[in-house]
């Protein structure tokens, strides 16, 4: 059978993949675990959700599961994934639940724990609680039943947050902020704004319905547009539950991960912030990116695909930033998760800072052409092992040179080998990217 919590928690469709039964069956189980490790007080979880109309039908849920199995519960109802994450630590807590399917569509939700301190749940934990969750235990009756709390001063402890980590004010910066009418729609801007910035704010009315729809850092037109209208220096994107971000210059050219992550390590660099001088990425990260940190003095440490493996990477080295180029960027200093609005908050506090444009800024790094074909094959181990393919790989990588690349990567779950190739300009790279998946597909 297929393991319940994938790479990112729980998620499917609400109401028919992930139901109230299964939310509720989810959080007991997970609250009889942490008494199970830790008998010396009653278990406390923090539950958050972003806006989508099926998160306060769930939250109802995993807060009675909770509550069933002894644990007190305390609600900070919508709030983004990395508030969620900031404030069981603050408040103490031994779980957090934060209720979010991201940047999915409505319809869809998931359900994420994160353990004491606000880091993510092992996987061994996450396995434990699977399994427990058609136990039959005795549950606690009377005293000895949960109880659920609010906490009305949940934003103004994150934000306050966000405010002591920002290394510079935001004053004389105007900003859009397009919150996708998802978790962020009142932290960002007022998060923005206390720290100096004149802000407007687009997408930011949610009604549980709109959530991601034709805004957000998916769907980038409508904030490239607004900055354009507005005059403003730069755009911010946020995805639905806020955990990642991507920006827009001036003139309303994208600014992905890759960019947000060279100026914020320029930045942390120039601070002494910058642990080892080193920056952390996926292989998936664009090969201008190590060139122009290469350039920097900076050294790139590349994991696999996922923010997991990044910050797995980020712990045993201590190092002190690291992403992917999606715009989920994790600085362990200041968060246990990706954080969309303290990234933000970086990339403006460097403009502000430097007095330069976000386009100077950025520009210190070059987006090479990156194509990607996905090629169906019948066995990814024997194209891994085929001598035709490591030839054809091996002939395009010395045509390349230093200023282009090749990737070869089997897909997690499905019979496909990705093919990337990244080259000085479009022709050449979708050239070399059709050819190595013509010997690809000729091996299976």
């Amino acid at each position: 059978m297929s393991r319940l919590f994938g790479t990112d928690g729980v998620r499917g469709l609400a109401n028919v993949d992930l139901t109230p039964e299964l939310a509720l069956a989810v959080s007991a189980s997970a609250a009889r675990v942490l008494a199970e490790h830790d008998r010396s007080h009653r278990p406390v979880a923090v539950v958050g959700r972003d806006p989508r109309a099926s998160g306060e039908m769930l939250q109802a849920a995993v807060a009675a599961g909770l509550a069933s199995a002894g644990a007190d519960v305390l609600q900070v109802d919508v709030m983004p994934t990395p508030g969620v994450a900031y404030l069981v630590d603050n408040l103490g807590a031994d779980l957090g639940v934060m209720i979010s399917a991201s940047h999915n569509p409505m319809p869809d939700n998931g359900i994420k724990l994160f353990a004491a301190g606000g880091h993510k749940l092992p996987d061994d934990v996450e396995d434990e609680i699977e399994a427990g969750m058609d136990a039959k235990l005795d549950r606690p009756t009377g005293a000895g039943v949960g109880r659920i709390y609010t906490v009305p001063d949940a934003l103004d402890r994150y934000i306050e947050h966000l405010l002591a980590a920002s290394p510079q004010r935001l004053d004389g910066l105007k900003v859009v902020v397009d919150c996708a009418n998802g978790a962020a729609w009142a932290a960002a801007p007022r998060a923005y704004r206390e720290a100096g910035a004149e802000v407007i704010a687009i997408h930011a009315l949610p009604d549980g319905e709109n959530i991601n729809e034709e805004c957000g850092s998916t769907h980038i037109d409508g904030l490239r547009q607004a900055v354009l209208t507005e005059g403003a220096d730069m755009g911010i994107a946020h995805d639905g539950d806020a955990d990642r971000c991507l920006a827009v210059d001036a003139n309303g050219n994208l600014i992905d991960g890759d960019q947000i992550m060279a100026v914020l390590a320029l930045a942390m660099k120039d601070r002494g912030e910058l642990v080892q001088n080193t920056l952390v990425t996926t292989v998936m990260s664009n090969l201008g990116l190590h060139l122009a940190m290469r350039e920097a003095g900076v050294t790139i440490r590349t994991t696999a695909v996922g923010d997991r493996y990044v910050l797995e990477e980020l712990r045993n080295g201590g190092y002190s930033l690291g992403g992917e180029q999606s715009g989920h960027v994790l600085l362990p200093s200041h968060a246990t998760t990706g954080d969309g609005l303290l990234t933000a908050m970086g990339l403006m506090a460097r403009v502000a800072a430097t007095g330069k444009s976000l386009a100077e800024l950025a520009g210190v790094m070059q987006r090479l052409p990156q194509v990607l074909v996905n090629v169906k094959v019948a066995d990814k181990a024997r194209v891994a092992k085929a001598s035709s393919v490591n030839d054809a790989v091996a002939e395009v990588e010395a045509e390349l040179g230093e200023t282009g690349r090749v990737l070869l990567r089997p897909s997690g779950t499905e019979q496909l080998v990705r093919v990337m190739v990244e080259a000085t300009s479009e022709a050449a790279a979708e050239a070399a990217a059709n050819r190595l998946a013509g010997v690809v597909s000729a091996v299976s």
